[in-house]
This record gives structure tokens, sequence and C-alpha cells, in this order.
């Protein structure tokens, strides 16, 4: 199939680790990466963000990515591109209208993308599957006041839920969220995000550790509802472990970051300086490293539409320890591949870290059952084949309109 992914924000190839870039660009570049390697011809929109970007570029995975002029050409924060979406969507209507190549389906990944997807497909005729990755409801109400999300996301997702073809949720949790939007129960497909088992996997060389420590690991992009101030909080009452985070700018440029310094001030007035290291942004290719050094990882966020982290773990044999939230509902296996804690408690945290350090069985088993799990339920071939039905079941089913905008 010719399939168009949209992703206004985030392009597959940008370097993780900063505000805007993490689990999104993982999924978009992962997912196109399989459905080329199944055969079929995948081109991802991006906003163009630099001058000197050139309109397509080809990945070695195999698919496009094309740069769309939609705003101006420089690095955005992701809430200031709303203004910009009617641009991106007349620009990918000219192209499919004027070009020799026409995709058979639209997946709009992110609310924002979904506007400029449902826009151009409606004016040449092409069916739109949506994925949010995160609702603007449940963003609102874990930040409150410091959302900054435009005003009217919410009422646009429910629209957008609404006129779609499809909508894949990444979680059974995202499901209630989206009935409770107002979106059908009936136009919803649950489809997990997946793994790469090829990156991530249980043999290979692991980072070094400090002797006669353990180590907890944490990984994501810096901002405060990933949790890490839990993570660190709790290691108070895990003596004799250190706490690796990683994640954020590079390390060089972390004196420099306000997130990193209050984590590590949050260190010191814990007590547990000497034993919390941020190392910043670390290469997607040299994360199995860190993962396979690790005796647990800890995935503490507020919410999270899915988390990646997790799988990744799990996928390196490592047990997870993580918040019962979102998508870490699903993926980890409560008493089975790891534990689940209640978010913002760092002492429930630190207790179920200190009782499974000290039970290296249970470590063993949860570590096992992890890597199957893995293995068996989240593979990209997988996730990709699933999406393939549904791209395919709504193509088939799709009758070619116009509508005037």
């Amino acid at each position: 199939m010719r399939i168009a992914m949209i992703s206004e924000h985030a392009s597959p190839l940008a370097v993780l680790g900063g505000e805007d870039a993490g689990g999104q660009n993982t999924h978009v570049a992962e997912l196109s990466a399989a459905l080329a390697a199944a055969g079929h011809d995948v081109r991802v929109y991006t906003r163009q963000d630099a001058v000197d970007l050139p309109v397509t570029v080809r990945s070695p995975d195999g698919y496009a990515v094309v740069h769309v002029p939609a705003g101006p050409a420089e690095p955005l924060a992701k809430d200031a591109l709303l203004p910009y979406m009617a641009q991106f969507g007349e620009w990918l209507t000219d192209r499919w209208r004027g070009g020799d190549w026409v995709p058979e389906v639209i997946h709009a990944h992110f609310w924002m993308s979904g506007l400029a997807g449902l826009a151009a497909g409606r004016r040449v005729g092409v069916p739109v599957v949506q994925t949010y990755h995160a609702l603007g409801a449940v963003k609102r109400r874990h930040q409150g006041v410091q959302d900054t999300s435009p005003a009217r996301r919410v009422s646009y997702e429910r629209e957008l839920g609404r006129s779609v073809d499809r909508v894949v949720a990444q979680c059974s949790d995202e499901v209630g969220e989206l009935v409770r939007l107002g979106v059908p129960r009936s136009r919803v497909t649950v489809i997990p995000s997946g793994v790469n088992l090829g990156t991530f996997a249980p043999l290979g060389p692991a980072a070094e550790v400090h002797p006669g420590r353990h180590r907890v690991l944490t990984v994501g992009r810096l901002v405060e509802r990933k949790g890490f101030q839990t993570v660190i909080r709790a290691m108070a009452l895990v003596p004799d472990a250190e706490c690796v985070v990683v994640g954020g700018p590079p390390v060089g440029l972390l004196e420099s970051d306000p997130y990193a310094r209050r984590l590590r001030a949050l260190a010191g007035s814990c007590g547990v300086a000497d034993r919390v290291r941020l190392v910043g942004a670390v290469p997607r290719e040299e994360m199995g490293r860190w993962y396979r050094s690790a005796d647990v990882l800890v995935a503490a966020p507020w919410y999270e539409p899915f988390g990646l982290t997790p799988l990744e773990a799990m996928a390196c044999g490592v047990p997870v320890i993580g918040t019962a939230v979102g998508g870490i509902k699903d993926t980890v296996v409560e008493g089975v591949t790891g534990d689940l804690v209640p978010a913002r408690d760092p002492q429930a945290l630190g207790t179920a870290i200190r009782r499974l350090l000290d039970d290296r069985i249970r470590r063993f088993a949860y570590a096992t059952e992890a890597l199957e799990r893995a293995r068996r339920r989240y593979s990209w071939a997988a996730t990709a084949e699933r999406l393939v039905g549904v791209y395919t079941e709504v193509a088939a089913v799709h009758r070619p309109h116009r509508v005037v905008a």
C-alpha cells in the first residue's frame, strides 16, 4: 500500500531527548521501518524546521521523510504549531493532487497532524486513521494551569475522533478516555506500540556498573510529568543502590538545563547526591547497553499515553517497576514481569524497589517473563501487520468524496 504518515512536530529523523522529541518520534520511525520492510511504500510528512533541510530524505530503513513548509523554517514548540496546520494541509493537498504519488491511506500521529491530514484527506478522497499519542483532557487533568496546549485542543480532538475513518488507541486505558471524550467506541481499535527486538535484546555489551551497587535505571525526556523527582526521593529508601537517569540534553549541556539542576538539587536535599547520576542524551543505538546494565528499570510518570521505555527494558530482559498509569498498566503484568505502584508516591516506589533488589530469585523470574512477553506480544512486525489490516479495511469501505474547505 501507499501509506502517508503525518507527524507534524515529531520527525523520525530527530535526535531524541529534547522537550518535544521522544516516544512519538520513535513510534513513527519504527512503524514506518516495519511497514517498509513488509513491502509498503511509506512517506512520513513532518514540518520543515530548518532552512537547509531537503524536501525529501530517504531513510536507510526504507521509507521517505518529506519536509513540509508550514510556518517559519525554525524550531518551534509543538504547542505553537496550530496556526500553521491549515498551511500544512493545503501543501499536502497540492502535493497529492498535482503529483504522481497519492496515498491509499493517511495515518495521522498527534491531534494537530490529524487536522492537517483530515483536511487533505477529504479534498483528495483518502481515508484517515488517527493515533493521538496523548490526549488534551488527560494532560489538563494532570498538569492543570501548567498545561500550555491550545485552548481548543480538547474540542478539536473530539471532532477528529468523530470525523476520521478509524482511531487507533495504544492501550485499554486510552479507550475509556476516548469514549468519555465523545468518540464512538465502534471507531476505536486498540493496537499497542512495538519494540525493536534487534536493538533491544538481553545479549550484548552493558554499560559499566559501580562494584557492589545495584543499578536503578530511569529513562525519558527531562520533563516533570515523567516522575524523576519521585524516583530520586524514593532512592532515600534504597541504600546501596545507584540511580542512573538517561535523557534530556547531551551531558555537556546538563548544567544549563533548569530541570536537570532541580533534580541534582533535590538529590542533594534527600541525601542521595552521591548515588544519583544524570548522563544526558544517549543515542538510541546505545540504549541497549544501559538497559542491560540495570537491575531494574523504573518508569514513574504521573500519566503516560503508552510508554516505550518499559517495553525496551523488558526486551533486554530487565524487570520493570512502573506507576499504574496509561499503557504501563498493559505492558507490565503485576507480579509477573514487574511491579506497579501509585503515581507520585515515593514511599511506595522506594519500598517496591528495595524489596525487588533484595529478592534475586524474583528479579530473575520477572526478567524471564518480561523478555518472553516483549517478544510474544510487542514486535514492530506484529504491530505493522495489525495496522495494515486497519488500513485495508478503511480503504475498502471509503468512498472518495470532495469537500470544499
